[in-house]
């Protein structure tokens, strides 16, 4: 299988659009012969652009952000099963909306 159809195929299955390629220009300075990339663009999703600017304007606690990521690195994070399990058939229900 190529990969390439294989990710189209995903693709076309998800309903995602495929985005114009970016191209790339390069100029080649007058006498020195080397190529050099005129600008780099990055695009972010509708998802990704909502979630910037939520988290821009967000209350999001830092402190509590950082102690987090510092217990996953640790290895010492712990979430009980019950809760895990609580949100899941909240969320199956409808009760987490």
């Amino acid at each position: 299988m190529d990969i390439h159809n294989g990710l189209d195929g995903l693709k076309s299955l998800l309903g995602v659009t495929p985005a114009a390629p970016a191209v790339a220009g390069s100029k080649r300075s007058a006498g020195s012969g080397e190529s050099v990339l005129s600008s780099d663009m990055a695009t972010l999703s509708s998802a990704g652009s909502e979630v910037s600017q939520t988290a821009a304007g967000s209350d999001v606690r830092m402190e509590k952000v950082t102690a987090i990521q510092a217990a996953l690195v640790a290895g010492t994070y712990n979430v009980p099963a019950s809760a895990v399990a609580s949100k899941v058939v909240d969320s199956m229900l409808g009760g987490g909306q």
